[in-house]
């Protein structure tokens, strides 16, 4: 197995997560077979619980794992299906040392840093990096490593001596070691500075590794995929990296004129990290039909009637936005916070007919909206927002915890079975009879009201196997009015967008209806 670790210093945010899956691609692109871990040096078990302002998304792979969003970033760009054990944490790492402790298998010895801490590291990396992520048989080539995190910072110092120990165990030939850093431009005399790269680099020098190569955070473009494969030992194994498709997707976008402009009302507005897969998915639908995404981002509380007295302007503008796109989005979230506003851009995209997509809470959004409006329950609420409501169209999950947090949703990849061939979201997906997607969610549509709702209007065209649970509702009588439980946007692919994040761009640009009829051949 070769080694290509990422590591990063003088600040955050520099790009490690895009620099690993950029290298991830060349060496896809060569022939090589590729798997990515992610060490994130913090204490969680794992981001399941961490505020998107904290750290952005939370990714969720299929089996259920709450990962680092950069997890995402090599799913996309690696065409791959990665493992929880593909995120590595402090919390696990002692976690699973404590357990051993527990048990008695260090038979009586004092249990360390090191040799123990740095052991499990190791040995969780060599064997997750031999599991293959790509269907196919046997182990990758080369897993590439990224160091969450700057050097310097304590919570990495275990990780970067297992990472030492690691390099020196499978040899030179096998590890190379690329260092991401900050070239800064002194804005007073124009001239770029490497000193705060010269620390980080002595820095990690320090700790016993030495970068083999430099990626700096600047306007020059970078081509070492050769170096790489050279340090790596791979030059003959290697074919000449066959890029054509990502140069043609990058000059198709470079070359769009046409926009959609798409209103993203959410309660994490103010970092865009929250809702990254939900961007790249509109990304990916957009290209494909050939349309540059303008996405509107809507603090959902701006568009409420307190707003209107507290802030007049910012809801002024709020609602001009929302009322100028060609489609609303509403995404998923925690909390009632700028619920009321979700809820006035679903009526609003309800009532006005204008393309709508809500995904988790936004799908339990959009019947609680339909429930005030359409069967006149004023009080109609998720019990998450009121726990005491007379119509509680939206309840919490059987087999849900009300005690712990982490892990404790409905996570994963989970079957909807479509009850109908004749629906806008069995056609998108090619007229299957079922969709594999994945999950995020302790709350769900009671299945109580469900007669009543469907009586009103609102047809559940999608259902869990047990029959049960909602999936994925509709408005027949709206041109695309769709609202689904599960979170299409963590499959979407540079090259194979999701379908519903397709069918709202078709949908926003007048071209839903050909289209349909072209893939169903009438």
């Amino acid at each position: 197995m070769k080694y290509v670790l990422i590591s990063g210093g003088v600040v955050s945010g520099l790009g490690k997560g895009v620099t690993a899956s950029s290298i991830g691609v060349v060496l896809k692109a060569c022939g090589l077979r590729v798997t990515s871990i992610k060490i994130d040096p913090y204490l969680n078990i794992d981001a399941g619980t961490m505020s998107p302002f904290e750290h952005g998304e939370v990714f969720v792979l299929d089996d259920g794992g709450e990962v680092d969003l950069d997890l995402g970033n090599y799913e996309r760009f690696l065409d791959v299906t990665l493992t929880k054990d593909n995120n590595i944490t402090t919390g696990k790492i002692y976690q699973s040392v404590l357990e051993k402790e527990r048990k008695g298998d260090y038979l009586g010895k004092t249990v360390q840093v090191v040799p123990h801490i740095t052991d499990a590291i190791k040995d969780w990396i060599e064997s997750v990096a031999v599991i293959p992520v790509d269907g196919k048989e046997g182990p990758a080539d080369v897993c590439v490593i990224e160091l969450g995190g700057t050097v310097g910072d304590i919570e990495s110092m275990p990780f970067i001596e297992a990472l030492r120990q690691l390099s020196f165990q499978v040899g030179p030939d096998n590890f190379c070691l690329i260092h991401v850093s900050l070239i800064p431009v002194l804005g007073v005399v124009g001239e770029q500075k490497t000193k705060p790269t010269q620390h980080s680099v002595r820095e990690l020098r320090a700790l016993g590794l030495t970068p083999h190569l430099l990626t700096s955070r600047s306007a020059e473009n970078q081509n070492a995929h050769h170096s790489i494969l050279q340090q790596l030992n791979l030059l003959n194994q290697a074919t000449a990296p066959d890029l054509q498709q990502w140069t043609e997707m990058a000059e198709t976008f470079d070359s769009l004129t046409e926009s959609v402009r798409i209103a993203m009302v959410g309660k994490y507005v103010g970092l865009t990290d929250s809702y990254l897969s939900v961007v790249k998915a509109l990304l990916h639908a957009c290209v494909a039909r050939s349309f540059k995404p303008s996405i509107d981002w809507i603090a959902a509380s701006d568009l409420e009637d307190e707003s209107a007295k507290s802030t007049p302007e910012a809801h002024a503008a709020a609602w001009t936005t929302l009322k100028s796109a060609d489609c609303v989005l509403v995404p998923g979230g925690f909390g009632d916070r700028g619920v009321r506003g979700m809820m006035l851009a679903a009526k609003y995209a309800r009532e006005n007919n204008v393309p709508y997509l809500g995904i988790c809470l936004g799908m339990q959004i959009s019947v609680i909206e339909f429930a005030r409006s359409v069967l006149g329950w004023e009080k109609a609420n998720s019990v998450e927002f009121d726990a005491q409501t007379p119509n509680p169209v939206v309840i919490f999950m059987p087999e849900g915890s009300r005690t712990h947090m982490g892990s404790t949703m409905r996570l994963g990849s989970r079957r909807t079975l479509l009850q109908t061939s004749d629906c806008i979201t069995s056609k998108l997906y090619g007229s299957s009879e079922y969709v594999d997607e994945r999950h995020r969610h302790r709350y769900e549509v009671n299945p109580d009201v469900i007669g009543t709702l469907e009586e009103a209007g609102l047809q559940f065209v999608g259902k869990d196997e047990s029959g049960k649970r909602m999936e994925i509702l509709e408005l027949p009588s709206h041109p695309f009015y769709v609202g689904v439980q599960f979170h299409p946007e963590f499959k979407s692919r540079p090259a194979r967008p999701s379908a519903l994040f397709l069918g709202l761009i078709l949908a926003a640009t007048g071209k839903l209806e050909a289209y349909i009829s072209r893939q169903n051949g009438s």
